[in-house]
């Protein structure tokens, strides 16, 4: 590998103006397809095969009219409460927003609170008028009775006195055939009454199920209405969001204030915000302070654009041809910059050591290739691998955001070995300062200084912080573990959600929505729950009718269920659909056992109703969506650690340094976990973070954490274990090398940590609040991986094993192939300048 990196490093130094062009070309086409051929990005996690999934797609096909996506919005009146204008607004901007094409209909909510109040005076008057009917049949039965008496009487006589048949029927009949017709009016009446009672019953429990849900607050000072698409909110394009915001806020007129809740504010049309600007800022300051010069800080930044540009321009092209979540090119963006910030400055720093150790240009830059380009490709593959294995949990939004992440970093680490040298042939001495090659070529003249820097550098290695650590390797293995295993503890407590409008900045509308949808009406209807019941066949109105209420009943009984209500049935009267709405939000635990609880009722309602029940909506979604991936974790973990062992073994040709790299990954992952709860779950520096509502962490945030710190984990030890490795290979004992490897890889790997670092926290203040925990979980655990674990940890241990670092079975080594990432290959036959200090 490391003979056809060199190669391919001469190549393109050679050729620099065919390889930028194809570049270019690249960059231009992949535009130009990202253009024309990109699809609208969404925000759905649905999970098919799952039971949220199932009962949508049931629920589309049979009934149309409750399918769809919906959404609120609230408005709020000045504290005078809402007047005649006030309420003509709101309904005015409802029936506008029932005109656009892509609105099924809207629920306004003064009508619907007016009938809901009504219900109560309408059971009232029921009662009253039962009351009054049953008296009337009382009276009219007493009547009937005493009528029935007197003709038995008067037949008993006529019979008595002999009277013939035919003359008692001739006296009698006319009085019979009046209480005949009394009789049956008297059970027509009744029979009525009984229906009435059946009616006003259904009413009572109508009544009842609705009674704990407000469409206007007590306080008459805020009002929700809900507005139901013809699509799902996910297909909603920007310019029907923005029109239904626009249409909404027209209300202000009339003093009132309207919040669209966080489905149809939510705007992912952008990628990039001022945070994200100004993390890549500072990577570009950290690139300057130790290059030197603008032209070598600036070249490490365009490899990243143009890897960035052409990776996330395809994952754009290809949107249009599949289902993909807002968070795909977002990720592949963070990683994209991070990674290919960093790939090109492991050569750059190789190339610009070599020159100032006096090798000749083009040798230098397909040496850098050769080496720091080999340790690069093996990297980046860690990193490729963990992500590609996203595919493995069978979650389709998720092998979309792995398959993207992965093809933008392939496309960073092909853009460092080939683009990279190009450019350095193109700017040629200029990658150094003038300053810095007068100081180089004025050492390099004197007689005799590289056995001289040799002994310097072998001296340094004992100073600074590999000097620190291995004079004491135990307290800094000791210090290590327990700062990482405090860090850790509160992920014993993490718990998983996907994100609602409580997540959002405290100054966005969708909190403000949320925050007054939660004082006024109550957290739960933040989030309902879409109960789904298939009937029996055959049943009539009141059937139908007096079963819904008695699921509804069944499902009201679970705890923390605030309130149950049927709310549609089909014509057919087969499917029915109720709202259920829980205590607290959609993303709390015990919104969580709710879902679970009302799973659990459906053997008995089958059992006891003949009805087949099952859970829909975003809220039952949401849950769904957290179980799955929590289910995913352990499989994955499994086949990432297990590949890139295989990789890593491959690389170092040892069984310690694989084993250590993973064992510092795990305790850097659970630290990041750890300060992950601590922040978004606990609200600890919320203020300094911008986390105004702390909850559940992102669901998907662990198994994409996993994926990405554990790459990048491994792009960490790679460079620091393969400079130990080189000096060992070159002759240094184990622990000299240990010290002299670290000195050679400290600088550059602590600046790419700090520039990786800056670019993920850009992304913690992104406009996209989903992005913000993960930009913190991968800010913080490249931080705690690079410095703690890579940096102190990894070198005490080395240090301490010595040579049983590098051990490796007789009969494994026969069979590991020699991928050669330290390039001993290119040393044969040729002198190896000595590693020179970087001087500006």
């Amino acid at each position: 590998m490391a003979l056809l990196l060199y190669r391919l490093g001469k190549f393109s130094y050679r050729h620099r103006w065919l390889v930028i062009s194809l570049w270019l070309a690249l960059l231009v086409a992949v535009g130009g397809s990202a253009a024309a051929f990109h699809g609208t990005l969404s925000n759905n996690f649905q999970i098919p095969g799952t039971e949220t999934q199932r009962i949508a797609d049931k629920l589309k096909q049979e009934l149309p009219s409750a399918s769809g996506g919906s959404a609120t919005i609230v408005f709020e009146a000045p504290d005078g409460g809402f007047t005649d204008q006030s309420r003509a607004a709101v309904s005015d901007a409802l029936k506008k927003l029932q005109a656009l094409p892509e609105v099924r209909g809207t629920v306004d909510p003064f009508a619907t609170q007016a009938q809901v109040d009504q219900a109560g005076k309408a059971i009232t008057d029921g009662e009253q008028q039962l009351a009054a009917g049953q008296a009337q049949l009382d009276a009219a039965r007493t009547q009937l009775e005493a009528g029935k008496a007197q003709l038995a009487a008067a037949e008993q006589q006529l019979t008595a006195a002999g009277a013939p048949a035919a003359l008692v029927e001739a006296q009698l009949g006319q009085q019979k055939a009046a209480l005949a017709a009394g009789q049956a009016k008297l059970d027509a009446g009744t029979q009525e009454l009984e229906a009435n009672k059946t009616k006003l019953e259904l009413g009572k429990r109508q009544a009842q199920a609705a009674s704990a849900i407000r469409f206007v607050s007590e306080d008459n000072k805020a009002a929700v209405a809900q507005v139901q698409f013809n699509t799902s909110i996910n297909g909603l394009a920007p310019t029907v969001r923005k029109q239904v915001q626009e249409i909404a806020h027209q209300t202000s007129s009339a003093g009132v204030t309207a919040f669209a809740s966080k489905e149809i504010t939510e705007d992912i049309s952008a990628l990039f915000g001022t945070a994200e600007v100004v993390g890549i800022a500072v990577a570009a300051l950290v690139l300057i302070l130790m290059l030197g010069t603008l032209v070598a800080a600036g070249l490490p930044l365009l490899m990243a654009i143009i890897g960035v540009g052409v990776g996330v321009g395809i994952t754009f092209a290809l949107s249009g041809l599949f289902d993909m979540s807002s968070i795909s090119p977002m990720l592949a963006l963070m990683l994209g910059l991070a990674v290919g910030i960093d790939y090109s400055l492991f050569i750059v720093n190789r190339h610009r050591t070599q020159l100032l150790a006096g090798m000749d240009p083009e040798e230098s830059v397909a040496r850098a290739n050769g080496t720091s380009g080999n340790a690069v490709v093996f990297a980046g593959l860690t990193v490729i691998i963990a992500l590609a294995a996203l595919v493995v949990p069978g979650l389709p939004f998720l092998t979309v955001m792995g398959l993207a992440a992965a093809g933008t970093v392939a496309v960073a680490v092909l853009v460092a070995i080939t683009l990279t040298p190009a450019m350095l042939s193109l700017i040629g001495r200029r990658i150094i300062s003038k300053r810095a090659w007068a100081k180089a070529e004025a050492h390099n003249a004197e007689p005799g200084h590289e056995a001289a820097d040799d002994a310097i550098d072998r001296e340094r290695s004992t100073r600074g912080w590999g000097g620190l650590v291995t004079k004491h390797p135990w307290v800094a293995l000791v210090a290590g573990i327990l700062l990482l295993g405090t860090l850790a503890l509160p992920a014993t407590q993490l718990q998983l959600a996907l994100p609602d409008g409580g997540s959002e900045p405290v100054e966005s509308e969708a909190y403000q929505a949320y925050d007054l949808t939660a004082r006024s009406f109550g957290e739960g209807v933040t989030g309902p729950i879409v109960a789904v019941g298939e009937f029996p066949a055959n049943l009539d109105e009141a059937q139908a009718q007096k079963l819904q209420y008695d699921i509804a009943d069944r499902l009201r009984d679970v705890d923390n269920v605030v309130a149950a209500v049927p709310v549609a049935l089909s014509e057919d009267r087969r499917t029915a659909v109720f709202q259920v709405i829980p205590k607290e939000g959609p993303a709390s635990a015990s919104t969580v056992r709710v879902v679970s609880e009302l799973r659990g009722l459906n053997g008995g309602i089958k059992a006891d109703y003949d009805v087949a029940m099952g859970l829909t909506g975003q809220t039952a979604g949401n849950v769904d969506v957290s179980t799955k991936l929590g289910d995913a974790l352990p499989p994955y973990l499994a086949i990432v650690v297990g590949l890139s062992l295989i990789l890593l073994l491959l690389v170092f040709r040892s069984i310690v340094v694989p084993l250590l790299a993973t064992g510092g990954f795990l305790l850097s992952l659970s630290a990041a976990f750890g300060a992950v709860v601590a922040v978004y779950q606990w609200g600890w520096l919320g203020n300094i973070f911008d986390v105004a509502n702390p909850g559940a962490v992102l669901s998907f945030l662990p198994i994409i954490l996993i994926g990405v710190l554990f790459g990048l984990a491994m792009d960490y030890q790679v460079f620091i274990a393969s400079g130990m490795r080189e000096a060992y290979m070159h002759g240094s004992s184990a622990k000299e090398a240990v010290r002299v490897g670290f000195r050679h890889a400290a600088a550059v790997v602590t600046a790419a940590a700090i520039i990786m670092v800056s670019v993920f926290s850009g992304f913690i203040f992104s406009h996209l609040t989903m992005v913000r925990p993960l930009g913190f979980a991968m800010a913080f655990g490249v931080l705690f991986d690079a410095f703690v674990v890579r940096m102190t940890i990894v070198p005490a241990v080395m240090y301490l094993l010595g040579s049983k670092s590098w051990w490796l079975p007789r009969w494994l080594d026969r069979i590991l192939p020699d991928v050669d990432v330290e390039g001993a290959k290119l040393n044969r036959g040729k002198a190896v300048p000595a590693s020179a200090e970087l001087v500006h």
